[in-house]
């Protein structure tokens, strides 16, 4: 059952983010990429990682995909706005072109890896608990910087914001 559910989740995921970059309409963009975001916390419920599959549906296809609708109403974008895109197929068949076999390579070498127990996790995979620990025990210095980063990118953005005004 839990195969089946991954197919479905995993199809949803490549189709709708397929449907996300090939939408003519920017609406329906951001639509494709909210069930991209949920078929991938999906994925993520299946791999009992609980906290980032809340993180996922809460900051990513909550947060992040209203402020991305919010700026397509603000801004009402229209479809003859838009730049004209004549080859977006063909350049999406040449990068497929290209990528399948690097895609082939992958499988290969992952199919010669050997052969793991994935049934026994610890029971704290996934808690909020155990990244809490693993992040600020051996990734504190990265986690502040990507912070005072966030910080700054903010600031810049609202001086920047200010010059228009």
């Amino acid at each position: 059952m839990i195969d089946v559910i991954f197919v479905i989740l995993s199809l949803s995921a490549i189709l709708s983010a397929f449907f996300m970059i090939y939408a003519k309409e920017p609406m329906n963009s951001a639509f494709s990429f909210i069930v991209t975001l949920l078929s991938l916390a999906g994925l993520f419920a299946l791999l009992s990682a609980s906290f980032i599959f809340l993180v996922q549906i809460i900051v990513y296809a909550g947060a992040i995909i209203t402020l991305i609708l919010l700026i397509i109403m603000f801004l009402n974008i229209k479809e003859e706005s838009l730049p004209k895109e004549p080859h977006k197929l063909k350049y999406i068949l040449i990068s497929i072109v290209f990528i399948i076999p690097i895609d082939i390579a992958l499988l290969k070498a992952i199919a010669t890896l050997p052969k793991a127990n994935m049934a026994l996790l610890n029971n704290n995979f996934g808690t909020v608990k155990a990244l809490g620990m693993l992040l600020y025990k051996n990734w504190l210095f990265p986690f502040e910087l990507v912070s005072v980063l966030l910080i700054i990118s903010l600031i810049g953005a609202i001086v920047f914001a200010k010059r228009k005004i």
